[in-house]
């Protein structure tokens, strides 16, 4: 691998940490600002409504220039949003600008690897990609925890406060939102610096028309194909789970095991822990003509949810954590690796992930949504944490019924 390559690694591994280190920020600023708790939920609903709305337009978009302009214009509304947290602007409609950026950046961060790298460095690359992509994700809960929580931040403050100049900042997670603008910062410095490749798929139209009509026929061309129909439902499913397990995991570490906010977001990078686990072990021992033997582990992910509930040592909900992370990511690289290897063969890499993008982002927004009806009614977080693993559980258990039946009829 040459130095480009690893200039793009840079960028990526930079945004994808503000990414996840913003969200935990924006969720203290809510409670800073005495936010209903089912506004939580509506955060993160707010930042994915991006990704379901522009769908059709952000593939074209990437398409259209250099991936690496498109990656620096897509963090510069990632660093705009921050600033705007910063100003006073409502946290659910600021958070939902850099949603609109996250949107337009992620078909770019694919598409830059098929243009400058040849096929056989591929498989490679996306492994450094998705290996960084889980370290981001670790390093952010962490990273997030650290600068909400009162020890650190107490001390920061205190540097922060620069004599005759005012900052304006004067709370954690205002603290906390500030650093993260710098990680944009240096995201968006490495974009400049992202070698230039030839454009070789240009969009054959920008009508906006004409781009819905081809992002539908490909939507329905994926959900027709049998193998398409299960891998598509069950990374689907799984992404809308992830997300909302996220924000249960947080309400269930404060309540349950009295954490503060820093405490509970550190909590949450176990998960990712587990799931990195979960991929290497698939990897190794599951094969992609075996792909859907692997639907049980999702059913009996959904159930351990529910040994959640009982839980009271710290030690015992890490373990937890970590199975339930492992399960998942044994469950979800061979659905993965069958969804691509499906969406190749019917339509093309490219717009198979749009279609992958939209479906599994529209299942996050409603997994959310139902969360926030579930504070919202002020149901207790055990009762919750019962209704998304017994929902995660029976939805699985459905799938692989479905799918068996099929084999049975000779569908597959």
């Amino acid at each position: 691998m040459n130095r480009g390559f690893y200039i793009i690694l840079a960028a990526q591994f930079f945004s994808a940490l503000a990414d996840n280190a913003l969200l935990f920020a924006a969720i203290a600023l809510l409670h800073e600002v005495h936010a209903p708790e089912w506004h939580t939920p509506i955060l993160q609903a707010a930042f994915v409504v991006s990704y379901i709305v522009l769908a059709p337009f952000v593939g074209a978009f990437a398409d259209s220039l250099p991936k690496g302009r498109v990656m620096f214009i897509s963090n510069s509304i990632k660093l705009f949003g921050c600033i705007a947290m910063l100003v006073g602007v409502n946290p659910l409609l600021a958070y939902a600008v850099a949603g609109l950026g996250a949107a337009a950046y992620s078909p770019a961060k694919y598409g830059i690897l098929t243009e400058y790298l040849p096929s056989d460095k591929l498989v490679l690359a996306n492994s450094w990609i998705e290996g960084l992509t889980v370290a981001a994700i670790v390093l952010g809960a962490v990273v997030g925890g650290i600068l909400i929580g009162p020890n650190i931040s107490g001390q920061m403050l205190q540097w922060w406060d620069v004599p005759i100049i005012e900052t304006g900042i004067d709370s954690a997670p205002e603290l906390a939102i500030s650093i993260i603008t710098v990680i944009y910062l240096i995201a968006a410095l490495f974009n400049l610096y992202i070698p230039r490749v030839p454009i070789e798929h240009k969009p054959l139209s920008r009508n906006p028309g004409f781009l819905v009509g081809e992002f539908a026929h490909c939507f329905k061309l994926l959900w027709k194909d049998p193998l398409g129909q299960v891998s598509l439902s069950v990374t689907t499913l799984f992404w809308g789970a992830g997300a909302t397990l996220r924000l249960i995991v947080l309400a269930w570490a404060v309540t349950v095991l009295h954490y503060d906010m820093g405490e509970a977001a550190k909590l949450t990078a176990w998960v990712a822990i587990g799931i990195a686990i979960g991929s290497v072990l698939a990897a190794k021992y599951v094969k992609l003509e075996h792909s859907v033997k692997v639907l049980p582990v999702g059913i009996a992910m959904g159930l351990m949810v529910l040994a959640m509930i009982p839980v009271t040592s710290t030690p015992l909900a890490i373990a937890l954590l970590i199975i339930i992370g492992a399960m998942g990511g044994y469950l979800l690289v061979p659905m993965n690796a069958l969804l691509q290897h499906r969406g190749h063969l019917l339509m093309g890499a490219g717009r198979s992930i749009a279609v992958q993008n939209f479906n599994e982002n529209i299942s996050i927004f409603a997994m959310l949504a139902l969360f926030a009806l579930m504070q919202k009614l002020e149901l207790s977080i055990y009762t919750i944490t019962l209704v998304f693993g017994l929902l995660l559980a029976g939805i699985m258990t459905v799938l692989y019924k479905k799918h068996s039946h099929d084999q049975d009829r000779g569908q597959m």
